[in-house]
């Protein structure tokens, strides 16, 4: 039986990613480590939607989690045409004041599990001669950003990794797509509603059900990379011509540097 395989699908984009996939028709498991929200995600798809959901617990910051999700899909005959890497934390901070612990957790949780998981899935897709990868990367990993040294540096690994996949995969009749969103509506955002409504009524935060729908769309199309929103892009943009040492002076500024020390 044929499934679409998605991370960090207990909540959040993750979510909405498996919902929307679910209302295409498709299979679907729901991996993450809130085992609860899981199997709840899986039970509302399969009564709403009449497909096979399937919740699956990992810690995704595990050495062996992409071996673990790998193996018991293969007890389970699943055979997974689409994959979506989508687990992931935001993280502010500065790095000298980032402990070791963190820093092998969110390595592992936003680089190393996802590459291990491409390449056992995508190994069984080229020789299917076919298959989706869809990859969550951020717009972090088109500039520097201060106190996000940590969190974009693994976004850009991310856009890295995806994009050469890309060429990779391809003439095996499998898409890799890398996805590049600004800020989502999302519960790690700790804002009030008003401001939630407020920054997505300005374009600057997009909802997730909106960043699912550009993602497939770009991830079914067999496109290389997508950038959802007019915001997003434009961002985008002015990342790519901005030189990193046009942050300098921002940096002096005496609000940003009290800000910075307090992190």
């Amino acid at each position: 039986m044929k499934f679409a395989l998605i991370t960090g699908a207990s909540s959040g984009i993750g979510a909405e990613y498996a919902r929307q996939l679910a209302r295409k028709g498709h299979n679907v498991i729901i991996v993450s480590n809130q085992r609860d929200a899981n199997e709840a995600i899986a039970s509302e798809l399969a009564s709403q939607y009449g497909v096979t959901a399937v919740p699956m617990y990992a810690d995704l910051s595990t050495a062996d989690a992409a071996e673990q999700i790998y193996a018991t899909c293969k007890v389970m005959d699943a055979e997974v045409d689409v994959l979506v890497s989508n687990a992931g934390v935001l993280h502010f901070g500065r790095f000298v004041n980032t402990t070791d612990e963190y820093l092998d957790f969110i390595t592992a949780l936003h680089c190393t599990t996802p590459m291990k998981l491409c390449r056992r899935f995508a190994m069984d897709m080229c020789a299917r001669g076919e298959g989706h990868i869809l990859i969550m990367s951020s717009l972090t990993a088109w500039t520097p950003f201060p106190t996000m040294s940590l969190y974009g540096s693994t976004k850009v690994a991310l856009k890295s990794f995806a994009q050469s996949l890309w060429y990779e995969l391809r003439p095996y009749g499998v898409s890799v797509t890398t996805i590049f969103p600004g800020a989502v509506d999302t519960p790690l955002y700790n804002l009030s509603q008003s401001k939630r409504r407020l920054f997505r009524s300005l374009g600057v935060m997009m909802s997730a059900e909106r960043l699912a729908r550009c993602g497939l769309r770009a991830m079914f199309g067999g496109r290389r990379t997508c950038i959802p929103g007019l915001f997003s892009k434009i961002a985008a943009f002015a990342c790519y011509l901005l030189p990193a040492h046009a942050l300098l002076p921002v940096m002096k500024i005496p609000a940003i540097r009290r800000i910075l020390e307090r992190i």
